[in-house]
Formats: C-alpha cells, sequence, structure tokens
C-alpha cells in the first residue's frame, strides 16, 4: 500500500520510500522517512495534491510522489 492510497482521515507507518535519486531525497528532506507516522489530512478533487499530517506540520505531496511512499 502506498501514501496515495490512503484516504482522508487515515494514517500509516512510512515503511520505505520507494523513489531514487534527487526524488528520494527531497521526499526524505521533507521528514518522510521510515518508521515515521503520516496522517492524510485532505486530497484535492482529482486527487493531486495530497496534503498529509507529518511530525507536527502539514506538508503537501503530488500523487507521483505520494505513490513512491510505501505504507504499513
Amino acid at each position: 500500500m502506498t501514501l496515495k492510497d490512503l484516504k482522508p482521515g487515515q494514517q500509516g507507518i512510512v515503511a520505505s520510500v520507494a523513489a531514487a535519486g534527487p526524488m528520494k531525497r527531497r521526499i526524505m528532506d521533507m521528514g518522510i522517512t521510515p518508521g515515521v507516522e503520516v496522517r492524510v489530512v485532505k486530497a484535492a478533487p482529482l486527487g493531486d495534491p495530497v496534503e498529509v499530517n507529518v511530525r507536527g506540520y502539514e506538508l503537501s505531496l503530488r500523487k507521483e510522489e505520494a505513490r513512491q511512499i510505501e505504507i504499513k
């Protein structure tokens, strides 16, 4: 399951970041690292972007970025 699959109000623990190169570095620099809890706050009508709460702050991610984050 990926972060993109979660609905608003659902939460999960990051299992891994499947992205590579600069995208992986960018995602991890935003605080999304394995073991951290993320909660989906809301999603745009077409699903892009997705707003998540991670480490106490709100963060907007594109669908492509959310698809690269594995959740358990």
